[in-house]
């Protein structure tokens, strides 16, 4: 849980969830997010458990610089307004196309445990909930070899070794979801009376996108040395 308040973290899922009035949507988001970020912890760190594959810097440093690029692409898409067209744009279409994939063959689902998902993605659409995993598939490539070494200098049997990988992804899911709710309790509560609110905050978000994704391109690009014949990256 803890690994989820990190700040490329936060960064990247208040750019979503900046124009979101409702906590339960929210919650919902950052539940994606950590379901992309375990998926891919879990796959890359099962890896190198398992099968002792070691990860080239040059490699490492690629995987991490992958953040930094969608960090900055975030805060563009955020301040010029082409996210909020984007998925304007996208939803409703994607949002029909959930009806027809609801359909198996026999007849739409009507399942009750299946009722208040299907809900929560019709209202999202779907663009607005593979945007997250997405997002949560390139972070974890970036923390991926890192826990994978921890676990790896505390618990030397493989296979409690990998079970550590899905209960920590399990926390990081539960982390972001409580992130990404608190992060819209105020816009939920003042959207009433500060109409204009979620596009100041979307506007911070995508600021703040802006610059630390290029910090991080700076640090990952010329001081880890990936632009460099010498890239040196030490995971954490």
């Amino acid at each position: 849980m803890r690994h989820s308040t990190d700040a490329d973290h936060v960064v990247a899922i208040s750019t979503i969830v900046s124009k979101q009035r409702s906590i339960r949507n929210a919650a919902f988001i950052g539940a994606v997010w950590g379901l992309g970020h375990t998926i891919t912890v879990f796959a890359v760190g099962s890896l190198i458990i398992l099968f002792g594959v070691e990860i080239p810097p040059r490699v490492g440093l690629s995987m991490e610089f992958s953040v930094a690029l969608m960090l900055i692409l975030l805060g563009l898409l955020n301040l010029t307004g082409v996210m909020r067209k984007v998925t304007t744009f996208f939803t409703p279409s994607l949002a029909q196309g959930f009806d027809s994939f609801a359909i198996l063959g026999r007849g739409e689902l009507t399942s009750p445990t299946c009722a208040p998902m299907e809900s929560i993605v019709r209202r999202l659409g779907v663009y607005q909930c593979i945007r997250p995993m997405v997002i949560g598939l390139v972070h974890g490539l970036a923390g991926s070899a890192a826990v994978a070494l921890l676990v790896l200098s505390t618990i030397h049997n493989p296979i409690w070794a990998t079970v550590y990988l899905l209960i920590f992804g399990a926390g990081t899911l539960v982390g972001m979801m409580v992130m990404t709710a608190a992060i819209a309790v105020p816009l939920a509560f003042a959207s009433d009376r500060f109409a204009r609110l979620g596009h100041y905050f979307g506007v911070a978000s995508g600021m703040v996108s802006l610059c630390f994704g290029s910090f991080l391109v700076y640090q990952l690009g010329f001081l880890g040395g990936l632009f460099t014949n010498h890239p040196q990256w030490i995971p954490r």
